[in-house]
């Protein structure tokens, strides 16, 4: 569909052709039989787009087809970006990685953790150790979202406002200093759970930088990267490249518009989420996953050390264990079985224990509406899947296409 993208090949670089295409087949039916309204795949191998293909629409109602160019909200994969923008402050020497967020935020210098009671009533106590930069960068903070409705401090968000989205004229800092009034989950550093971490981790950002998260990402990540088409909102001029929000109606499971959250990304927002407030297209997001591929350099353009990024991809989770064993159980597509943790993403440890096709030092992360991608160092090799079905543990997409991915390798 997209046959002008592809730059290599596919059998100069250990692809098998004919098997590759069997993830068209494959997906092809998630569009066929209304599961899906459209996704694209990209995968890049020794920094050559190999293989892109796309199926269906990225707006049903519009009849748009899904092409190369099209805009979609990559939600939580706006983390690993802003983790990357936090490291490179870092190697600025402008924090190290046990300060305290409260020499930047100081109203964490206020916060407390969950004992016990209700969401009407808490009980909390006061920390043990401050809530630091590792913290953040691994989502060991205590901090969650209000989405997961499987603990009373979830209910603590939703009834600030904090669900799929924030309250309406709170920018990022009063955002910050909401969460800080409400109850951490756990003493810092005891447990892993996915959480705002990014979005406080973004306001550091913010604090350090002198700028806003969104002209922080422009000048110093975006414009050197070329990703001209990301931000944080479609400009009206290029509304009819962005693809609609979908989710899954309650009773055949066929995905439904949702324009309730999906117009969220059609205005500039007054919360610039460096956990999930991102879009982007397919070209845009394969420049910054070739920066990592890069280990932290593109086309002559270095944003951070190889020796930073390879830091960044280790296992961050106290003792190596994995999320399975140290985080909350998630509603996600596949167990955390064998998964460690990072500065910013998930990294493989043991793909026997993770029931996943997948390599030892994979990093990778999703977004909520479905997408994902992954890293590969030891295959030298990187995928993207982008569609917008919310929210993304309705259907096994990631780790069936890590199966039908790593078949087609045969070198």
């Amino acid at each position: 569909m997209f046959p002008n993208t592809v730059e290599v090949d596919p059998g100069e670089i250990g692809f098998d052709a004919a098997r590759l295409e069997r993830i068209e087949r494959h997906f092809s039916r998630y569009v066929q039989d209304g599961r899906l309204p459209g996704w694209l795949v990209t995968v890049l191998r020794d920094g050559q787009l190999a293989y892109t293909v796309g199926h269906g629409r990225s707006d049903l109602e519009a009849d748009r087809p899904v092409r190369d160019d099209t805009i979609w909200r990559i939600y939580s994969m706006t983390k690993p970006i802003t983790s990357v923008a936090a490291m490179m402050l870092w190697e600025d020497g402008a924090f190290e990685l046990r300060d305290p967020v409260s020499a930047f935020i100081h109203s964490f210098g206020e916060a407390r953790v969950w004992q016990g009671g209700s969401s009407l009533k808490p009980v909390t106590g006061p920390l043990v150790e401050p809530m630091r930069m590792w913290h953040l960068l691994t989502h060991t903070s205590g901090l969650t979202y209000g989405f997961h409705h499987a603990h009373p401090v979830d209910a603590l968000y939703r009834a600030r406002g904090f669900e799929w989205s924030t309250p309406p004229g709170l920018d990022l800092a009063g955002c910050c200093d909401a969460w800080a009034q409400l109850p951490l989950l756990f003493q810092p550093g005891t447990e892993w759970n996915y959480g705002v971490s990014t979005d406080v981790l973004g306001r550091v950002v913010e604090v350090l930088s002198g700028q806003s998260l969104d002209e922080f990402f422009a000048q110093r990540i975006f414009e050197p990267l070329a990703m001209t088409a990301t931000g944080f909102s479609v400009a009206p001029e290029d509304h009819e490249r962005a693809a609609a929000l979908y989710s899954p109606d309650a009773k055949t499971r066929q995905a439904r518009r949702n324009d309730v959250l999906g117009g969220d990304a059609l205005r500039p927002p007054d919360c610039h989420s460096g956990g999930g407030g991102l879009v982007s297209t397919a070209g845009d997001y394969l420049r910054f996953m070739r920066l990592l591929l890069g280990e932290g350099e593109l086309d002559g353009v270095r944003l951070l050390s190889n020796r930073t990024v390879r830091y960044m991809a280790r296992n961050h989770l106290p003792g190596g264990a994995d999320l399975d064993a140290f985080g909350r159980p998630l509603f996600a597509e596949v167990s955390f079985e064998g998964v460690g943790f990072g500065l910013g993403f998930s990294v493989v440890q043991d793909p026997v224990a993770y029931r996943v096709a997948s390599s030892p030092g994979e990093l990778s992360w999703g977004g909520a509406a479905s997408t994902a991608f992954w890293i590969d160092p030891s295959e030298r090799l990187g995928v993207l899947f982008l569609t917008q079905l919310l929210p993304s543990s309705t259907w096994p997409l990631r780790s069936q296409l890590r199966q039908l991915v790593y078949q087609a390798l045969v070198d």
